[in-house]
């Protein structure tokens, strides 16, 4: 399945980038499996997308929880919450 990925605001900046087309392997089904494969990779990525950091999901721009399903050609979106002041 080939998933486009998408960075923004302080992940994008802990990882230096913004997105990228990856080819997940067949386990990863929903967004709590990719979250936790994308972790595997090491070095940054544990602390970009640790899962005791508050993050937001979306899928094709709409919000997703992390047992939403993955289809291919979908694209993930990680981001912080949004704040105001």
């Amino acid at each position: 399945m080939n998933i486009k990925l998408r960075f923004f605001a302080s992940v994008r900046e802990k990882l230096a980038l913004s997105e990228e087309q990856v080819t997940v392997p067949d386990h990863i089904l929903t967004v709590a499996n990719l979250r936790e494969w994308l972790i595997l990779r090491g070095e940054i990525w544990p602390e970009a997308l640790a899962e005791e950091r508050a993050l937001r999901i979306a899928i094709n721009q709409e919000v997703a929880s992390i047992d939403t399903l993955l289809r291919d050609g979908d694209e993930v979106a990680f981001f912080p919450p949004v704040t105001g002041g």
